[in-house]
């Protein structure tokens, strides 16, 4: 079978997406490897070829890079919350850009001394037409996280973690610019993955950003000692800048966080436009959206459970949050899907009308079903990269809301792919989560 399987690139890739990512082949068509060791991975990521790298084995990078002890930063925010001496550990920071007051998360820090893992801090590269594709519960990635520097990449069923998580800045785990920095992304598929234990972002797009990425059928775990709320939820979860960036967020599950889950947008001369269908939020402690300048979100069909801020408070960047009375109708000639709260604070639109009359030119968007937002399966830059943006400098309670608007500059309209699947209730993905034991994410993939 492994020999069929080997000959056959499609083999390792179940499904195809949907979202703005449609048509997302990967390695398809060319060879399928098995690494068998970090540095082979490391390379194989690298390659210039096509490939399906098939992960089998859990691939740990912890203390194969040495470690660092120095003096690092103890926030204000952190502090006040450790005071509370609740039993949960808070996050220090690592400090970046040659003092505190340039560090972004360190808000009045007082200095503290810190060890870290290396190999985390730096990232491995993925080239484009790649397949990464873990069996099973197999594919595991320890202390090191991906940067996808190429078009046409696909990330399904692996398991990012233990990326420093008790620091600011320990390690993102998957990380996007740009090809270069400099010219956005497209196709990008995340798919039945699990990200955990991070120091900073599970997901980052900065710079040029990334054109066409969906993530689908996902398990983004918050749930962690280490929080910079001093609560056991990771703060820092997913970061949409750059641009120009257009994201589909699909069928995922988003748990224990205290933040940022997502921010999206808040940089001048950039364009971020984000749908987001069918996915569940869970056990959130401190808020779920926030906004920036030039961002822009449809969020349809999704539900919130125990959540207690899903919108952070301010007035910019612009989100259609669907209701009963859909405006949807008039905008995108179809209705869309209500989002649902329980136990949960209010999520209304802002600037509701800018966000529709931006994604109006989003084909798929206006023509197909709000039910049917999920994929056919079925249910080395480091931290300086941000130093600059000013929002790091605020307290993670207290951050800094940018203002103005600006005209699109980059590249053709976003386009989502066809929506092609009808799921389950979107109240169901946490048990279909729950029951899902053959692989990462949710739902089955085989």
């Amino acid at each position: 079978m492994l020999a069929l399987a080997a000959n056959s690139a499609n083999a390792f890739t179940v499904g195809s997406p949907s979202g703005i990512a449609a048509g997302t082949t990967g390695g398809a068509g060319g060879k399928t490897v098995y690494p068998t060791s970090n540095s082979e991975l490391v390379n194989y990521l690298a390659s210039n070829d096509p490939l399906v790298i098939v992960l089998n084995k859990t691939f740990d990078f912890r203390g194969t890079e040495g470690t660092t002890t120095e003096t690092g930063c103890r926030p204000d925010y952190t502090r006040e919350c450790m005071a509370k001496k609740n039993g949960y550990k808070s996050q220090d920071v690592i400090i970046s850009g040659g003092s505190m007051a340039n560090t972004g998360g360190c808000t009045g820090g007082t200095e503290v001394k810190i060890t870290y893992d290396n190999a985390a801090r730096k990232r491995m590269t993925v080239t484009g037409n790649k397949t990464i594709r873990g069996i099973g519960k197999s594919g595991v990635i320890k202390g090191k996280g991906l940067m996808l520097d190429g078009d046409n990449i696909i990330l399904q069923n692996i398991h990012i973690t233990e990326l420093n998580p008790h620091v600011v800045w320990g390690g993102d785990a998957i990380f996007m610019q740009g090809k270069q920095a400099t010219t956005p992304l497209n196709k990008i598929w995340l798919d039945h993955i699990k990200v955990s234990r991070v120091g900073r972002q599970m997901v980052v797009t900065n710079k040029a950003g990334v054109a066409s990425m969906t993530i689908s059928n996902s398990d983004f775990d918050g749930n962690t000692e280490y929080s910079a709320t001093c609560d056991g939820h990771h703060y820092w979860t997913f970061l949409f800048y750059g641009k120009n960036t257009g994201v589909s967020m699909l069928n995922n599950y988003v748990h224990g966080t205290s933040g940022r889950s997502p921010k999206i947008g808040g940089n001048p001369n950039e364009r971020v436009v984000v749908h987001v269908a069918n996915n569940y939020w869970g056990n959130n402690t401190g808020h779920s959206f926030e906004l920036g300048a030039n961002g822009y979100v449809l969020a349809e069909g999704n539900y919130f459970d125990n959540t207690k801020q899903p919108l952070f408070a301010g007035s910019d960047g612009s989100l259609y949050a669907a209701t009963n009375s859909d405006e949807c109708s008039k905008y995108l000639g179809r209705s869309c899907a209500a989002n649902t709260l329980v136990d949960s604070g209010t999520f209304a639109s802002r600037n509701g009308g800018n966000a529709l009359k931006t994604i109006k030119g989003v084909s798929t968007v206006t023509s197909d079903d709000s039910e049917q937002q999920a994929s056919q399966t079925g249910g080395s830059a480091q931290e300086e990269s941000f130093v600059t943006s000013g929002s790091e400098q605020q307290q993670v309670q207290q951050e800094q809301q940018w203002g103005g608007s600006l005209p699109y500059h980059g590249g053709s309209e976003p386009n989502f792919g066809s929506q092609s699947r009808k799921l389950a209730e979107t109240k169901n993905l946490e048990n279909e989560w729950k029951q899902t034991t053959g692989n990462f994410g949710v739902g089955k993939l085989d």
